[in-house]
């Protein structure tokens, strides 16, 4: 019995931390609002690599959902050590949506991947992730458009969700004919 219960609480801590640093750090979410609109200024989603992955540079794989939890769009982007990318709601992540519909409100997701061949290909089927990024969105208002700026909320990335993520990306790379895919904005 007491050796039942040591490889138990054993690998409970083992799945608690396998959980905890899979989820740390890699998946950042945030949203937009009167995007495309008239008299509305453009959101920004910036994003940063903080050098905590050994090997350096990053990418910023980033998923682009409508209201009605669609993928709309997706691109990854290189981030070198301590570069800021900086990517325009309307012109880099609505402008070119898979189903022709310009999106005006949407969920933003962020994973950290680990790079391939020193390059960030669109992010699809299987993702190696890398707990390091940083991200913060510029947010329109509705009413007088102000304008604010939080950093991206924190989410725990689970296995599930990486792999529907990468699969919905996939799809979009078969079918789009270059609809759906992003584009990465300035710096890195």
């Amino acid at each position: 019995m007491k050796k039942i219960m040591i490889v138990v609480v054993c690998t409970l801590a083992l799945a608690l931390c396998t959980a905890s640093a899979f989820g740390q750090d890699t998946l950042k979410q945030d949203y937009f609002a009167n995007a495309n609109t008239a008299g509305a200024p453009d959101a920004t989603l910036r994003v940063s690599n903080p050098c905590t992955y050994a090997s350096g540079n990053i990418c910023a794989s980033i998923f682009v959902f409508d209201p009605n939890q669609e993928l709309s769009e997706c691109c990854s982007c290189l981030q070198t050590p301590d570069g800021l990318g900086t990517l325009s709601v309307d012109t880099d992540l609505t402008s070119n949506p898979l189903t022709g519909v310009t999106l005006t409100t949407g969920k933003i997701a962020v994973v950290s991947t680990v790079p391939v061949s020193g390059t960030c290909p669109l992010p699809v089927l299987r993702l190696a992730t890398a707990a390091a990024i940083r991200s913060w969105g510029t947010h329109i208002q509705n009413g007088n458009f102000a304008v604010t700026e939080t950093a991206s909320q924190d989410a725990t990335l689970s296995a599930g969700e990486l792999s529907r993520l990468g699969t919905q990306c996939y799809a979009i790379k078969i079918v789009g004919s270059g609809k759906g895919v992003c584009s990465c904005g300035t710096g890195d």
